[in-house]
């Protein structure tokens, strides 16, 4: 099968070219400013995503079975800070990709977020619980879901995502290495004990992408992540002892969301997701904590400061 993959050099987009190419899958991938290597691809583009022309000319050209979309601007401040480009990365590429995939018949694939909940529930969010994003980027997440399942509704699956771990290309996206990098820069990291997020690796989405990709009876939305759920401090505590690092080595401050009333109206108290029906319909399995933490590296970013200690 040939894929054509938006967001190549991001910690999902570059697991997913991996995982396709592990599989036999041809990948074309479409990465931006990010110039390191990419493992897994075919044939390497770089585009800026903003610009639907070039976009749309490079897929028709590609012609793909399937298109898997793991690009957007996911941060919530950045997209506070950046409304226009983070609505075009966000809503107007996937639903340009959407309409793409209809039009050439092909599987699309597009990643949502967890954040289309407000958090307020203590249950876990089923895919048919009522959204309610509190954010930018959850508004502009659902969003896309909407256009998507507009536009190509018999052609697409929408999987939202977790708190992301693993290793991105450029070391710098997910969780731990965002926190070895604070640790390393000798600052003290503050997390909510009254947080809770059920996260899952990069590596474990990108396999769940690339299955789906394979399998176009599966249409609609889904949830997917890790087994379990943890507080932000659970999270830093297991990424410390996992690196086997000191409190002084790496300090944390506990914080609470609700001592800050501004603070826990962006933040959402817990999103846990309830995996069904993919649990149990796909070959791939969400992953315990503990084999995440075992499949993390030291960023390079970093390694200097941690082989000194």
């Amino acid at each position: 099968m040939k894929l054509f993959l938006t967001g190549a050099s991001g910690l999902v987009g570059a697991a997913v070219a991996t995982a396709a190419a592990r599989r036999g899958h041809e990948v074309i991938g479409v990465s931006g400013r990010f110039t390191g290597p990419l493992e897994g691809l075919a044939r390497r583009l770089t585009l800026d995503l903003a610009d639907e022309a070039a976009l749309t000319a490079a897929a028709l050209e590609s012609f793909p079975d399937a298109i898997i979309n793991c690009a957007a601007m996911s941060e919530p401040a950045q997209c506070d800070a950046q409304p226009a480009l983070s609505e075009k990365l966000n809503v107007t590429l996937p639903a340009t990709l959407a309409r793409l995939a209809h039009h050439l018949s092909a599987r699309f694939i597009h990643i949502s977020s967890e954040q289309v909940f407000d958090g307020a529930q203590t249950a876990p969010y089923r895919v048919d619980s009522p959204t309610n994003p509190i954010t930018r980027y959850g508004r502009q997440k659902l969003a896309s879901e909407h256009a998507v399942l507009t536009a190509a509704p018999e052609f697409s699956a929408i999987v939202r995502a977790p708190l992301l771990m693993g290793d991105s290309p450029g070391a710098q996206r997910s969780l731990h290495e965002r926190l070895l990098a604070d640790w390393a820069s000798g600052r003290t990291v503050r997390l909510y004990a009254d947080e809770f997020r059920q996260p899952c690796t990069g590596e474990n989405l990108a396999e769940t992408l690339v299955e789906l990709a394979e399998r176009p009876a599966l249409r609609g939305v889904f949830h997917w992540a890790g087994r379990e759920l943890f507080s932000r401090v659970q999270l830093g505590e297991a990424i410390r002892a996992h690196f086997k690092l000191t409190d002084a080595q790496a300090p944390i401050v506990v914080t609470h969301r609700t001592d800050n009333p501004a603070i826990a109206a962006s933040r959402q108290a817990c999103l846990a997701l309830d995996l069904a029906p993919l649990l149990g319909t796909l070959k791939t399995q969400p992953q315990t904590l503990s084999q995440q933490l075992a499949s993390l590296k030291v960023p390079p970013l970093v390694r200097a400061w941690y082989h000194s200690l």
